[in-house]
């Protein structure tokens, strides 16, 4: 495609061309040919001050541009570059409305030609790409972009970031084109000219479907690998694992192995624990190795016995690293190959057959269409189909709800069956020695009727400190208004153009055939009646929490108990509202069940598409059915085992309104229903003992000391020549001071220290209202302006991609809670300073927690030393984790809370974390540690 692209970036005053705003930097890079021709920049004078936020983010300050010309002195030069042009912009309405609005201040008439916007076009040929923002897409592809923000080096990275998508483009496959270009008449920018172009290339070529690809039933697929795994003869094993060199085969797999002890007798005990059918619980140090050293024992005793061995994680991140990683190391080291499979539930992998009928549709919803473009895309790529690997917006994964694998009703063609990727997935586990899952899949099989995972009796359960939560998520419930309200939406009243509408049409069409229906009106009568009874329940939830949350009127998210006492009038009205909703919700389903029984009747008669309509219905029933069993026990019922509470999130209250509920203990369940049933689980983890002890997790899972084989291996790391852990002697205690008084305190001592260490700096709290307090505090202080803050929920994004931007600058501070006490690896010299604003109890208040205590008390236990404590010293061990993530990496460790030394209970933290002196001191010999020590 010989067109001629002129790619453009701008820095502005700020983001409202009508408002005034205005450019302060232009560039350009021209493209022909597939090449970068031209380039082209110059800052320019906005005739208005720079703001402060602008400054800082460009570099560009008022003194730069002071003597630049006004863009009207080079409106002639851009005109004159943008001729015959395609306008190529990342995020290209906004430096297009800008534009536009000079260029016509300027005497011209503007820019009408066609456009392409980087960011539709990375979405849709890199489907899989972590995040679309420039400098991230950048790094990750390989592009540098060294200079973010500033107009010059953003319009080069997004000319080599356009060229790259223009190649990817051409070499898709012309069905792929075909199916590109029907769906590209909606999206933003004028993608389909350039589609339209390169299809009429293809047409008049002899193109060859590259050998990883194939077309099947007009779509281009990846083809599979077979998902028949043969697993080799056992006899090939020359030795057992008892007689295995351990140390020479670790070293095959690592290019500098050093030896590790803890690493070495984890492996023993992993051994242990399958070959005498016993339960263990093995805490691992960071540092010990811990997947290796419980993959290649169960990898041996699943191939001496011919057992598949489960290993189950809680989060994706791990199940990557082990399949991708870890996996790989073995096959090196082994003289035979591991046969590992990963399996996922069904819903996560795409139904082919549903979304093949989706193409056909007339799209008129641009999350919808550029969705089913980059699923297009991506399966070109995917051996999985498995919905993790996908980028998709929040209109794209209601997208995914129609079109994942479920258990088909109506649907009974075989077409994609050879090529169903969730019965690949299925294959693949059947024939593997080593299943990679996660916990909720494993909690599931145990209750499912019909076997979700392959037989097994041994398990590793990685990540075991989340086991239990995750345990309490799936004997649980979520009642949850906008997922009600979106369900009721899809299936719609007769005049909009919803499953109601389509199943109207579908009947009517079949005139000739005798299906008595409800009629039309009364179904939409009884949908209307449906919607208005909901929101009344939810209004009146709303109220409850509101009337009874001890959060203060400032803060937007309430999480309160929902208690039926029978004398609180907000709960009556709550429940005379739950049994109003469910009986106009028996009343639509009686009035769907019967028309879809009708509609089966015609099953035969049907074409492909319309009984996709069914199955979409037929979804909707079940889905409808299960509201209305939560109805009934979150409400309607005594649930004296289970703790019921509602979040809200107060600036869309409605929308944002939930009733969850979940189990107060989960012990029986997994003691009877998994720990009973299963010869060896092996739970590990890095955060399972406190104080020395593994009672507290014991208690959790239903175990005794007796029935489990117990082991503590410590960190390999030097800490105490590695770290240094002061409590600051000059700070008030926490709760003998208001909030305002002790933000003021740490945040004077957040400053000092930042200037000491230069950045560098992690700051974990345990309430988001202090971080947000303490952050804007720090930032009125003016301080520490030559230093990149970064806080969660106030500078946006991910955990992952504040954690890569932290890294990204020099002087950096991360502000972080929740999410960031775990799952944090930042080593290396980017991070040298953790911050423990306060040690992490769960607030009292908080319904789980309150439920959980309230039930240990009438049982006669303490709950502080029996739940709060372990809890909170279980978090403070993963917070503590986050520093030393090396052998390497040195760096200070702040407690700000004094209770940890001035309480009795203060040892059990101190007791639990590797040994190390605790030093207290004020903030100017805190200082001079830092500067004598790092």
């Amino acid at each position: 495609m010989s067109n001629k692209y002129v790619v453009v970036d701008l820095e502005t005053t700020g983001n409202a061309p009508k408002k005034g705003d205005k450019i302060i930097q232009f560039a350009a890079v021209v493209i022909e040919d597939g090449k970068i021709t031209k380039e082209y920049s110059s800052l320019v004078n906005p005739n208005q001050p720079i703001p402060p936020f602008i400054e800082e983010l460009t570099g560009l300050t008022d003194q730069m541009v002071k003597t630049a010309p006004f863009f009207s002195e080079i409106a002639e030069e851009i005109n004159d570059l943008l001729e015959d042009a395609y306008f190529v912009a990342h995020n290209v309405l906004f430096d297009l409305s800008f534009l536009q609005e000079e260029l016509i201040n300027a005497g011209y008439i503007g820019f009408y030609g066609p456009v392409l916007d980087t960011v539709e076009l990375a979405r849709i040929l890199l489907p899989s790409a972590d995040s679309y923002k420039l400098s991230e897409l950048s790094q990750s592809i390989g592009i540098i972009h060294d200079r973010p923000h500033q107009a010059d080096s953003d319009s080069y990275a997004t000319a080599e970031l356009l060229l790259l998508l223009l190649d990817k483009l051409e070499k898709l496959p012309k069905e792929t084109v075909k199916q590109l270009f029907r769906l590209s008449g909606g999206l933003k920018s004028d993608l389909y000219t350039l589609l339209e172009e390169l299809l009429q290339q293809k047409e008049t070529q002899l193109e060859e479907t590259p050998p990883m690809l194939e077309i099947f039933r007009g779509i281009a697929i990846c083809k599979q690998e077979d998902s028949e795994v043969t697993s080799n003869n056992v006899s090939e094993l020359d030795e057992t694992f008892e007689q295995l060199n351990k140390e020479f085969v670790l070293n095959k797999g690592f290019e500098r192995y050093e030896k590790r002890e803890g690493q070495l007798t984890m492996m023993n005990s992993v051994n242990h624990a399958l070959r005498s059918s016993k339960h263990a619980l093995i805490e691992a140090g960071t540092g010990v190795g811990k997947s290796i050293a419980y993959l290649l024992p169960a990898v041996y005793y699943g191939r001496e016995t011919q057992k598949p061995i489960i290993i189950s994680t809680y989060t994706t991140q791990l199940q990557d690293q082990l399949l991708t990683n870890d996996i790989p190391k073995l096959n090196k080291m082994l003289p035979f190959q591991v046969n590992a499979a990963l399996i996922k539930g069904r819903g996560h992998y795409i139904s082919m057959e549903k979304f093949e009928h989706t193409l056909k549709e007339r799209e008129d919803n641009y999350d919808t269409a550029l969705t089913k473009m980059q699923i297009l895309v991506w399966l070109t790529e995917t051996k999985t189909g498995d919905v993790d690997e996908l980028n998709l917006s929040s209109g794209g994964s209601l997208f995914w709800n129609r079109i994942k694998n479920d258990l088909n009703v109506f649907i009974e063609t075989k077409e994609w069956k050879s090529r169903d990727f969730y019965s690949s997935a299925k294959k693949r586990a059947n024939g593997a020695s080593v299943i990679i899952t996660n916990h909720s899949l494993l909690l599931s099989d145990l209750t499912a009727e019909k076997a979700l995972l392959p037989k097994y009796q041994h398990v590793v359960v990685d990540e075991a400190h989340h086991f239990v939560k995750a345990a309490g998520k799936h004997l649980g419930k979520r009642f949850d208004y906008l997922t009600i309200r979106i369900l009721l939406s899809q299936i719609g009243l007769l005049e909009q153009n919803q499953l109601l509408n389509k199943l109207e049409k579908l009947l009517s069409k079949q005139s000739n055939h005798t299906v008595k229906t409800i009629p039309a009106f009364e179904f939409s009568r009884l949908m209307t009646a449906l919607t208005e009874s909901m929101d009344e329940l939810f209004k009146m939830i709303g109220i409850y929490a509101k009337r009874h949350s001890s959060v203060k009127s400032h803060q937007n998210r309430i999480k309160v108990l929902f208690e039926d006492a029978g004398h609180n009038k907000e709960s009556q009205y709550v429940k005379a509202n739950a049994e109003r909703f469910l009986f106009s919700l028996k009343d639509v389903l009686h009035a769907v069940n019967g028309t879809l029984e009708k509609a089966a009747l015609l099953k035969e008669l049907l074409a492909p598409e319309e009984k996709i309509l069914l199955e979409e219905t037929a979804m909707s029933v079940l889905k409808l059915e299960e509201i209305a069993s939560m109805t009934r026990s979150l409400f309607l019922r005594d649930e004296e085992d289970s703790v019921i509470w509602i979040e809200m999130d107060q600036r869309a209250a409605q929308n944002a309104t939930s009733v969850l509920a979940e189990p107060i203990e989960t012990s029986a369940h997994l003691k009877e229903r998994f720990f009973a049933v299963k010869e060896s689980v092996v739970l590990t983890s890095a955060t399972l003992v406190v104080n020395h002890s593994f009672q507290y997790i014991l208690n959790q899972i239903g175990l005794t000391k007796e029935a489990c084989l117990l082991n503590q291996i410590p960190s390999p790391f030097q800490y105490k020549k590695q770290m240094k852990l002061v409590v600051p002697t000059d700070l008030p205690e926490i709760n003998a001071v208001p909030l305002e008084d002790y933000v003021a305190s740490i945040t004077e001592h957040i400053i000092t220290i930042s200037e000491a260490t230069k950045g560098r700096m992690l700051i974990l709290f345990t309430s988001y209202e202090m971080l947000r307090k303490t952050y804007e505090l720090i930032k009125e202080s003016g301080l520490l302006e030559g230093y990149a803050l970064f806080a969660q929920g106030i500078s946006g994004g991910s955990r992952t991609r504040l954690t890569r931007n932290f890294q990204r600058f020099e002087k950096s501070i991360l502000f972080g809670t929740s999410s960031f006490w775990e799952g944090v690896d930042i080593p290396g010299d980017d991070l040298s300073c953790l911050i423990i604003v306060r040690l992490p109890f769960t607030p009292p208040d908080e319904p789980i927690h309150a439920a959980k205590s309230e039930h240990i008390r009438k049982q006669g236990g303490n709950s502080f030393y029996e739940y709060s404590l372990p809890e909170a010293v279980l978090r403070f061990k993963q917070g503590f984790g986050r520093l030393i993530r090396t052998e390497q990496d040195r760096g200070f460790i702040l407690v700000f809370d004094r209770r940890i030394v001035t309480t009795k209970y203060g040892r059990a933290f101190l007791e639990s974390v590797p040994a190390i002196d605790v030093q207290e001191k004020n903030i100017n010999e805190t200082v001079q540690l830092i500067e004598k020590w790092l």
